[in-house]
C-alpha cells in the first residue's frame, strides 16, 4: 500500500487486505464488507471456517507504531478486567501486524445496535462501565499518547487552519477574531475547573457504543488519549438543560458506583465542545487531498460552511458564559 499522504489506501484492494489477514494465519473466504470509517480503513471478513473478523488499516503516519502499541494495551488492560471493550486479537504474540506497508490489527466482530439514550437505565448501565473504564485509566498516565487539552484540540488547529488558506479570505479576520473569543473562553474555564488528566476512551459517542440485551460494549479506542473525566460523558447528551441534566444525572448514577466524578468538570463540557468544533474542521482540513473525503463531505470548505462555524463558535462562546450544566 501506498505510504502517502494523497491517496493513503489507494493499493488496500480487497485482495490485499485479504493476502494481509492470511499473513497472520487467518484465510478469508473471499466475502467482506467495508465499515464506516474515515481515518482508517476497516472490514468485516468471512473466514473459511465461517466465523468473521474486522480488520483495521490504520491511517498512515498518524500515529507512530508505540502509540497504537499503547491504545491496544489499555484495550487489552480493561479487557482482562472483564470491562465489554472490544480489544485486538493477539496473534502470534503481537497485536499489531504489518503487511507490504500496511499496519492493521484484527477483532473480534462484535454485533449491537445504537444505544437508546433517552432510557435513564440505558444510560446508568452505560455509566457504570465508564466508571469502570476511568477507575482503571486512572491508575496510570499514557506515555506517548496525546492528551486532549486547549493546545492539541484548539490553538494548534486554529493555526494550522490559518495557515492552510482554506478559510475564504473575506471571512478569515472574522473567523480569526471569533475562534481566538472562544478559546479564551476556554482557557477562562479549564482554569476554574481543576480537571485531572486520565487515560480515556477518547471519543465516547453513541456510534462508538454498540448495545445487546447484554448491555453495552465499546469500539473503536483509536482515540484514547489523556483528558478531563467529563470528555468520555458529555458526548452522550442532547437535547435542551433539562434533558440533558436528567440524561447526566442517569449516567453518573451508575458511574460513582466504581469511580469518583468531580463536579467541577460539569463547566468543561461547552469548552470541550468547542474544542472540538475547531478540531473537527481542522481534521476535515487536513484530510482533504485523501479522496474519501471530498465525496462524504462536499459541502465542506464552502462559503456556507464557514459562516456556520463563525455563528456556532459564536454561540459557544455565549453558552460557556452560562451557568454550567447541574445535576
Amino acid at each position: 500500500m501506498a505510504n502517502n499522504n494523497l491517496k493513503p489506501y489507494e493499493g488496500l484492494t480487497p485482495d490485499a487486505v485479504l493476502d494481509a489477514l492470511e499473513s497472520v494465519g487467518l484465510r478469508g473466504d473471499g466475502r467482506m464488507l467495508a465499515l464506516n470509517s474515515y481515518e482508517n480503513r476497516v472490514y468485516q471478513v468471512s473466514l473459511e471456517d465461517d466465523s468473521y473478523v474486522v480488520a483495521k488499516f490504520y491511517r498512515p503516519n498518524r500515529w507512530s507504531d508505540a502509540q497504537i502499541l499503547e491504545d491496544h494495551a489499555f484495550s487489552l488492560e480493561l479487557f482482562e478486567r472483564e470491562i465489554p471493550v472490544v480489544a485486538p486479537l493477539v496473534i502470534k504474540g503481537a497485536s499489531l501486524h504489518r503487511f507490504a506497508d500496511s499496519r492493521f490489527a484484527v477483532f473480534p466482530r462484535r454485533g449491537g445496535r445504537a444505544p437508546e439514550l433517552e432510557d435513564e437505565k440505558v444510560l446508568e448501565w452505560i455509566g457504570r462501565f465508564l466508571g469502570r473504564i476511568h477507575a482503571v485509566g486512572a491508575t496510570r498516565p499514557f506515555k506517548l499518547r496525546p492528551a486532549l487539552n486547549i493546545e492539541t484540540f484548539g490553538t494548534e488547529p486554529r493555526d494550522w487552519l490559518l495557515a492552510s488558506g482554506m478559510i475564504p479570505e473575506d471571512l478569515r479576520n472574522t473567523w480569526v477574531t471569533t475562534a481566538d473569543l472562544a478559546l479564551q473562553g476556554v482557557r477562562n474555564r479549564f482554569e476554574l475547573a481543576q480537571s485531572k488528566s486520565i487515560r480515556l476512551h477518547g471519543d465516547c459517542h453513541a456510534g462508538n457504543i454498540l448495545w445487546t440485551h447484554e448491555g453495552p460494549h465499546f469500539v473503536d479506542l483509536d482515540d484514547a488519549r489523556s483528558g478531563p473525566t467529563v470528555q468520555d460523558l458529555w458526548m452522550l447528551l442532547a437535547g435542551d438543560r433539562e434533558t440533558a441534566s436528567r440524561q447526566l444525572r442517569a449516567l453518573l448514577e451508575g458511574y460513582e458506583q466504581f469511580h469518583a466524578f468531580n463536579r467541577e468538570e460539569l463547566g468543561l463540557i461547552e469548552p470541550l465542545r468547542t474544542l472540538r468544533l475547531i478540531h473537527y474542521s481542522a481534521w476535515l482540513a487536513r484530510r482533504w487531498e485523501d479522496p474519501a473525503f471530498p465525496a462524504a463531505f462536499p459541502w465542506f470548505g464552502t462559503q456556507r460552511y464557514w459562516q456556520d462555524r463563525i455563528l456556532e463558535l459564536r454561540e459557544q462562546t455565549s453558552d460557556m458564559d452560562e451557568v454550567p450544566l447541574d445535576v
